[in-house]
């Protein structure tokens, strides 16, 4: 990865702690600095030099967390998270031949041929999970690992009349950013494997921090024949 200006003079030291940062964020999602100092046994002080330069060298951005994750009293701190330029520097950066291909095909075969693509797509993603779904107890679990394998650095998070499936890298946001189909199908074939509906809370494509896979808790029947979560 070529180092820009903000990190030329870096020790070898200071740029695998400085790697080490920007990876935590890129498999955890956005974080804040007590996070990161947490989750990487550095002090505050140190993980604020290191986040200031990747700020600096465009790798990273700073931003104030949502209203609705903020609570208690005093100002939030400050969040970070990938920027695009930084998951490029990650070896993901998104294919332009793709966009350029799909582009072509669009205007002169047609939008649909874009949406038999990424329904294509999201199949060959379906076929390759289903595997591994059906050999595990818990579906969600295994989804985020195949993801994992896959590229996306997913994890489930538990909520309030569900989980959340949180993919903190997309290979294909580039791309996705101008082709929305592809999310929507990738978004039905994840329903598919997990057998019920699924809403898609945000993604990498339209500026988010992570794609946010809503799961609703599967509901059963009590023996009255009531609906319970």
């Amino acid at each position: 990865m070529k180092l820009a200006a903000a990190t030329v003079g870096l020790k070898s030291d200071d740029r695998r702690t400085r790697d080490l940062v920007a990876r935590s964020i890129l498999e955890n999602g956005p974080s804040s600095v007590a996070t990161l100092a947490a989750r990487l046994g550095l002090t505050p002080a140190g993980i604020r030099r290191h986040l200031d330069l990747l700020v600096a060298d465009g790798v990273l951005e700073a931003r104030r967390p949502h209203a609705a994750v903020v609570r208690g009293r005093g100002r939030p701190s400050k969040v970070f998270l990938m920027s695009d330029q930084g998951r490029e520097k990650f070896e993901h950066s998104y294919d332009d031949l793709a966009v350029s291909a799909l582009k072509f095909m669009s205007a002169e075969l047609g939008e649909h041929l874009v949406q038999s693509f990424a329904n294509s797509r999201a199949e060959e993603i379906e076929r390759k999970a289903e595997p591994l779904l059906a050999k595990s107890g818990k579906k969600s679990q295994a989804l985020a690992q195949f993801l994992t394998e896959q590229g996306y650095a997913a994890s489930i998070e538990s909520r309030p009349m569900g989980e959340e499936l949180c993919q903190h890298h997309c290979p294909i946001a580039h791309v996705a950013t101008q082709f929305p189909q592809l999310c929507e199908a990738e978004t039905e074939a994840l329903s598919r494997l997990l057998g019920t509906h699924v809403q898609r809370l945000a993604t990498i494509a339209h500026g988010d921090g992570v794609c946010t896979t809503f799961i609703p808790t599967p509901q059963t029947r009590n023996t009255k024949g009531k609906v319970r979560a």
